[in-house]
């Protein structure tokens, strides 16, 4: 059983609860599901990270072809952990109790708050780095007003996801509609400069984007009516936004011939794009809110009875501090490598969590430890590892040439083409099934007549 009750009825006004001891609210449906997740895969990283997925000297039909199969595989991930953050009605650290158990599931907990501290602050710096791009202004107050925007919308998050799915994504949707007819009334040449090596390459950057919203998506489906509606507010809504911004990047490349953040530049080139860029980087809030929102309820599953508000406020200053001072872009690449974590673990959990039967995935103060569990993870992560390190510059530099050199000692191509997140999904998956097949065959001969 869930740590909390299910409230299955409740006013529209009402908000998440303060703790983590309080019933959450189920007052959102599938169209406020699926405008969160299509306004949360609005981002402008999407089209910059398109260099990433070009396959140079191909056609465009096959970078379109990797982006929507990486979409379509990332988003049904994310649905199938919305649904059961909406069927047990817990946050996504505590939905990871019934994993790990209740302090073993600490562990994701405080590798989640680092790389959600992390994103934050790295989309505030987006926000401001476009916006001051675009109104050629210096960058610093830009950055304090992301931040207090971004800490106000944690403060009433419910609230925050209805006016996204009412009004901010039909406004993203006219921006991104102008920006693509403006893209494609240009000539596509081919496409000759890309960062893909090959097709599952292309499709494992697109897969991380969806991905990366696993350890995050139950903070907001517990307060969906239904494990449908999560699902498919989740896949539908997030995965036809990456495939629309991802496309729209490799568009203007092909268009504009721009690399990087220069794509950012390119769109400014069209007609009135700087209005349309403006709308997108006020639609961009939505990502530095929900990472704010999801470090505080992550932090709840430490420190149940902590008011979330006041965690979130906490949060949102220290983002908004790290945005001012930090060089978040050298600190990018350990956010991939906790990216990376994450990857096997839900390859262990969507076996795990759909191979229990309804009712009996514990989520409580007292679930027990599950050791054995973090043994398939910790595979998945090597596997991960062992496909394509993640790529450390300077001084974390040895990182990379430690596990390359572990890819030469098995005889392993550092060119081999392979998805990483595949893989480590698989491995974490396979080596999950013995696990879990004995309660499966228990559960078979109980039903037996």
């Amino acid at each position: 059983m869930s740590t909390s009750d299910t409230a299955t009825t409740s006013a529209p006004s009402a908000d998440a609860p303060l703790t983590l001891t309080a019933p959450p609210p189920a007052t959102l449906g599938l169209r406020d599901s699926l405008g969160l997740w299509g306004n949360l895969g609005v981002s402008l990283l999407l089209p910059v990270a398109a260099v990433f997925v070009v396959l140079p000297g191909r056609s465009l039909a096959a970078t379109l072809g990797a982006i929507v199969v990486g979409a379509v595989i990332g988003a049904v991930l994310l649905g199938l952990g919305a649904a059961a953050g909406a069927r047990e009605r817990v946050p996504g650290m505590v939905l990871l109790r019934g994993l790990l158990g209740r302090r073993t599931s600490y562990l994701p907990t405080a590798l989640n708050l680092v790389q959600c501290v992390g994103w934050a602050t790295f989309e505030i710096v987006i926000i401001a780095e476009a916006a001051s791009r675009v109104l050629d202004a210096p960058r610093w107050p830009f950055v304090l007003a992301a931040g207090v925007l971004a800490t106000a919308m944690a403060l009433r998050p419910l609230g925050v996801v209805r006016l996204l799915a009412r009004y901010a994504v039909w406004a993203a949707l006219l921006a991104i509609g102008y920006l693509y007819v403006q893209v494609l009334a240009e000539p596509l040449p081919p496409l000759e400069g890309g960062g893909a090596t090959s097709f599952w390459t292309a499709a494992d950057i697109v897969i991380a984007l969806p991905v990366s919203w696993f350890p995050l998506v139950a903070d907001y489906t517990r307060h969906v009516r239904s494990g449908r509606a999560a699902f498919v507010g989740a896949s539908v809504g997030y995965g036809l936004a990456t495939v629309a911004m991802f496309t729209l990047g490799v568009l203007a490349l092909a268009a504009y011939g721009s690399t990087g953040l220069d794509v950012i530049d390119a769109l400014l080139l069209v007609p009135l794009g700087a209005v349309a860029v403006l709308v997108l980087v006020s639609v961009e809030l939505d990502e530095a809110f929900a990472n704010v929102y999801s470090t505080a309820v992550s932090a709840q599953n430490v420190v149940a009875r902590l008011d979330r508000r006041v965690l979130a406020v906490v949060v949102g200053v220290l983002a908004t501090g790290l945005a001012l001072s930090f060089d978040i872009a050298a600190y990018e690449p350990f956010l991939f490598l906790i990216g990376a974590v994450f990857v096997p673990l839900i390859g262990v959990f969507v076996v795990a969590y759909w191979s229990t039967p309804r009712g009996g995935w514990d989520t409580s103060d007292t679930a027990p430890a599950r050791l054995l569990f973090l043994l398939p993870w910790a595979a998945g992560f090597l596997a991960y590892q062992l496909t394509l390190p993640t790529f450390f510059a300077g001084p974390g530099a040895g990182w990379t040439a430690w596990w390359g050199a572990r890819q030469a000692d098995l005889g392993i191509d550092p060119g081999n083409g392979w998805s990483a997140s595949l893989v480590s999904l698989g491995v974490a998956a396979v080596l999950t099934v013995p696990l879990v097949l004995p309660a499966l065959v228990r559960r078979r001969r109980a039903v037996r007549p």
